[in-house]
């Protein structure tokens, strides 16, 4: 958690300005909103309940220094003396239940007060005290509080005030911390796609593509979520907290230490929600990546899946993955249940209980004014409420810390940084010396291979499944690198070399081509700005495929969506070649690219070669030994040795394992010819 969220801070530090300007926003707006509660205190306790202050006559005829008639006589309250002003005869305003009565006296003492008749009753307990009392009607009662309802005015304009301007700060605060928290995810989303890049091809062998969507997408999202929800929420709850604890020591020392134990409370409930809520955090994030790798596999293989009948098996595999889900999700629900912000409510209802015991039953009762108390009971309910908002956040901020994590684990895999610039490109002199490969340790795929490749010449590799005809071009293009041995470009080893400046001036053809959502000339090019539309062009005429594709309605700019699924096999080959030969190979791969291809198109491609190959160096990976007849070197493989080598005749003349492999691959093709030629002849 410390490091996930060192590292967290540290995107955040890189947009801070606007975070601490929402900040600021934020206390100021505290600010504003905390200060409700003092100006309803002064209007409670000295405009609306100050009526039962002192009364004393006065001299005073008007009522611009607050003088009020009453039979006669000018009566001013206590507090709007000024000083050194003279004071008359002392008289008190009692309020009984719903009504007022005016007193002609000081009163001793106060307590529960009791009206019969004309006469006020007050007991404070042995204690009892009785005065004459005349009932004030609305008129009069009205007049004794008309000097302060200009004062009312001023407040209740003040209290609007600065609800509005709290508002306008808070609208500031939300906005610039989610503009920021938009920014924070945007650089994170940017550079995990850009770790992508640097990722070796191993990574992506052990790793379902919808695994690491899932980590770019969904983990990033619940990533934003943490700056826009949680950190705004705990910001917020915490400035609120602080702000309020230190408005109620303003208040009342004594009734905010009443109040302490909530904070260590709270902190309490947020280490043990998090012990149990971060493991099913991380089993929940486990299996909606397994989902969405199942979801992106069936997807891919849904040909298969519906030829072989597979959908219920599928369906199957599909629910055990979503049944595990909704379990850990379940889990969750009971955890956030049990500590959601309901038990906060009963909490709070426990302090204010409390707070009625400790108040009533203690000296605090005759010392506490209406006022403060009601300002403490709106400052506590204000208090919990951020404290609400925090328990709430709890689950959004579990569910981020695990996502951060698996975020920051894919950005540290070992990666290779992007190479910029050109390299001069090379004549294309290959060489492997006593090179041993293996994708798993111990267990070799290439064991001594030796041999050497001349500037324009073509070496072509043969063999069964898995003899390693495909490893060698994997290490040759720095997919992976050699266990031991050597492999050399133009006398350099490639692993001095950075992997795309080696690669700028390597083109290859896959046996299954891979088409980007686009057009044909974008897929020929792909987007670079150095290939021009005239090299386009120029590469699908090399390859024959210029007339084919001038037949479609929008020509090279016909649409071309997902892995080219509109477009036929031999369609989408012919891009893949053009594509290799836009960009000026030196070397050339043809990973039995003509394997999929009809024979009408693969003899476009085989007169296109003959002109491509000359000044490349070109390897070819093929099952059918007609295409590699013309090669200058032909290596036969067989469980990672070289056992054959020479060209097509040489190796014809040895009567060894080349020799067996063509006369079996001619024979077939013999049946099939007299196949073909009786069912012509109607036999």
């Amino acid at each position: 958690m410390r490091h996930t969220g060192r590292r967290l801070f540290q995107y955040a530090t890189l947009f801070k300005k606007p975070l601490l300007i929402a900040l600021l926003l934020l206390a100021l707006a505290v600010a504003a909103e905390l200060a409700g509660p003092f100006i309803a205190k002064q209007m409670i306790d000295r405009h609306i309940l100050g009526i039962e202050k002192p009364w004393y006559e006065t001299t005073s005829a008007t009522q611009t220094d607050k003088a009020v008639p009453h039979d006669g006589i000018y009566y001013k309250r206590s507090d709007n003396f000024a000083a050194g002003e003279a004071k008359g005869k002392e008289v008190r305003i009692v309020q009984v239940g719903g009504q007022f009565v005016f007193i002609e006296q000081p009163i001793a003492f106060d307590g529960a007060r009791k009206l019969t008749g004309g006469k006020l009753t007050i007991t404070q307990g042995t204690e009892q005290a009785e005065y004459t009392a005349k009932k004030l009607s609305i008129q009069e009662l009205y007049t004794f509080y008309e000097p302060e309802f200009n004062s009312l005015m001023k407040l209740a304009g003040l209290y609007l005030g600065l609800i509005i301007i709290g508002a306008a700060f808070t609208y500031g605060q939300r906005y610039l911390l989610q503009a920021a928290a938009n920014r924070i995810i945007q650089r994170m989303r940017t550079d995990v796609f850009a770790q992508i890049q640097r990722l070796p091809i191993n990574y992506f062998d052990n790793q379902p593509a919808g695994k690491v969507v899932s980590r770019i997408t969904n983990d990033t999202e619940a990533v934003r979520d943490l700056y826009v929800q949680v950190l705004a929420n705990f910001f917020t709850g915490t400035i609120y907290i602080v702000g309020i604890i230190a408005a109620l020591f303003v208040l009342d020392y004594r009734l905010a230490l009443f109040t302490l134990p909530i904070i260590p409370m709270l902190y309490a409930w947020i280490i043990v929600y998090r012990k149990f809520a971060s493991r099913y955090n991380h089993e929940i994030r486990e299996r909606i990546s397994s989902i969405n790798g199942m979801i992106n596999e069936s997807i891919q293989g849904m040909t298969i899946i519906q030829a072989f009948r597979r959908q219920k098996e599928t369906i199957q595999e599909f629910e055990q993955l979503n049944d595990e889900y909704t379990k850990y999700q379940n889990k969750m629900l009971s955890l956030n249940s049990i500590t959601s912000h309901n038990l906060m409510n009963v909490v709070r209802n426990l302090f204010f209980f409390g707070l009625i015991w400790y108040v009533g039953g203690s000296s605090l009762n005759s010392l506490i004014t209406v006022g403060v108390l009601y300002a403490f009971v709106d400052y506590l309910n204000r208090m919990f409420h951020p404290m609400v908002g925090i328990v709430n956040q709890l689950p959004n901020l579990e569910r981020a810390i695990v996502s951060a994590d698996r975020v920051f684990e894919l950005l540290d895999e070992q990666g290779i940084d992007v190479a910029n610039g050109k390299s001069e490109r090379y004549l294309g002199n290959v060489k492997f010396d006593h090179v041993r490969f293996a994708y798993k340790e111990g267990e070799y795929v290439l064991k001594d291979i030796s041999f050497e490749a001349k500037q324009g010449q073509t070496v072509a590799l043969v063999g069964h499944t898995g003899s390693g005809k495909s490893s060698i071009l994997n290490l040759l293009f720095r997919f992976y690198d050699v266990n031991e041995g050597l492999i050399t470009v133009d006398g350099r080893d490639v692993r001095d070399m950075p992997k795309q400046l080696l690669r700028q001036h390597m083109g290859i053809v896959l046996q299954d081509p891979f088409l980007f959502t686009g057009t044909i000339a974008s897929n020929v090019s792909l987007d670079d700005p150095s290939i021009t539309r005239e090299r386009v062009e120029q590469a699908l005429r090399d390859v024959g495929a210029a007339e084919m594709f001038a037949s479609l309605p929008q020509g090279i700019d016909e649409p071309v969506i997902e892995k080219g699924s509109t477009l036929s096999a031999g369609q989408r080959q012919l891009i893949s070649f053009a594509r290799a030969l836009a960009f000026d190979p030196a070397i050339l791969i043809l990973d039995e690219a003509t394997a999929s291809i009809d024979t009408e198109t693969e003899a476009v491609i085989q007169a296109a070669l003959d002109v491509l190959k000359k000044g490349r160096t070109t390897f070819i990976i093929a099952h059918r030994l007609s295409t590699i007849k013309n090669a200058d070197q032909i290596l036969v493989l067989d469980h990672g040795e070289i056992v054959e080598q020479g060209n097509h005749d040489e190796l014809m003349q040895q009567l060894g394992r080349y020799y067996q492999m063509y006369q079996l691959q001619q024979g077939h093709r013999e049946t099939a010819s007299s196949a073909e030629a009786e069912a012509k002849s109607g036999v």
